[in-house]
């Protein structure tokens, strides 16, 4: 039997699609018609083509599988319709639960986000039981995850939907081919093109890492528990002086705060819109979340999933020599210096 992946061309869906095929896994890839592919090219998977709000296409890409993986997402932090957020998060979500129980799927991971999460006070980290705090202005790539997460948590209660729950914080890495709001980052610091930052600060995580703990709750996962896949917590001005490190490149040194940055956000987002361009590089929600540390713990994973990820600097250097290959630069010195990352630990 087959196990499906949603979302298979994406950063995080390739990664789980290599980690099966890794596992000797017979895989099927749920991906949209023209969909960039690269991401698993050659490799031996069967292509599905769907929609996550085409339930038809949906039932078609679940006969013969025993398991699901659901990946899919539309994941930024801005986007000219809205609507998008909930059709695809919320309704494809709710299409793709119902359409595993109908074609009787045994073992489902939902891939959810920290996103769906509380967070902690400054100066901790939260967890899977921290509150979501209703005095924290959500976006619409934020409320739309939690909007889904409770769904798929309904669906659990109401109809013994045989799901696991997990949430990844900020995955870098090889293969972000869009890139992700994060690899956006990463891209410019890479190329010297960030002059300031804002003090805020994100859990990052190898990609690969965060494939590997998705395999790990698929096998050893409660049904109905969440569990967050993270690594190490960073401030955005450690995560710019280690790519700097790596590239030569001086750090920028000029720190604004998000009251500063605002107004430039909803003038990107104004031209964004007025020339149908591509999401602003500052966006009003991102600005609006860099006024909070990120911060979160993967403790349960590691203790009853055996989650082990590795150090940030080595997810960053790895990150950093993919895109340099994508760009054409010689990213030799980036490899051999990520050396230095295997000698680095995360804290426990």
């Amino acid at each position: 039997m087959k196990t499906l992946v949603t979302g298979a061309n994406g950063f995080i869906g390739s990664a789980v699609v290599r980690a099966l095929l890794e596992k000797g896994e017979e895989v099927k890839a749920l991906v949209r018609i023209n969909s960039d592919c690269r991401n698993f090219r050659n490799l031996p998977v069967e292509l599905v083509y769907g929609d996550l709000t085409d339930e038809a296409s949906l039932a078609k890409a679940l006969k013969g599988c025993r398991s699901l993986f659901h990946v899919g997402a539309y994941y930024r932090l801005w986007a000219r319709d809205p609507s998008l957020f909930y059709k695809i998060n919320v309704e494809g979500t709710r299409n793709i639960m119902v359409a595993a129980l109908n074609a009787g799927v045994e073992r489902i991971v939902y891939t959810s986000s920290i996103a769906a999460l509380g967070m902690a006070p400054e100066g901790g980290s939260a967890d899977e039981e921290t509150p979501v705090d209703p005095g924290i202005r959500k976006g619409h790539y934020k409320q739309s995850k939690y909007l889904a997460e409770a769904e798929v948590s309904r669906l659990i209660k109401e109809r013994s939907l045989p799901a696991v729950i997990v949430n990844p914080t900020a995955p870098v890495g090889p293969g972000d081919i869009k890139p992700t709001p994060t690899g956006r980052v990463i891209r410019d610091a890479a190329f010297g093109r960030i002059p300031a930052f804002v003090d805020t600060g994100l859990n990052i995580a190898h990609v690969d890492d965060v494939a590997k703990g998705h395999i790990q709750a698929f096998e050893r996962g409660q049904v109905g528990e969440r569990y967050i896949l993270g690594g190490e917590n960073l401030s955005l001005k450690q995560i710019l002086e280690t790519i700097a490190g790596r590239t030569h490149n001086r750090p920028p040194k000029v720190r604004l705060s998000p009251r500063m940055v605002l107004p430039l956000a909803y003038a990107a987002e104004a031209w964004a819109r007025v020339t149908d361009g591509e999401e602003p590089m500052i966006t009003v929600d991102g600005v609006r979340l860099s006024r909070y540390r990120m911060y979160f713990s993967s403790d349960k994973a590691r203790q009853r999933l055996g989650y082990r990820p590795r150090p940030a600097d080595k997810a960053l250097v790895d990150a950093v020599a993919w895109f340099q290959g994508e760009a054409g630069v010689d990213a030799a010195d980036v490899v051999s210096s990520s050396l230095t990352a295997e000698s680095t630990s995360v804290p426990d």
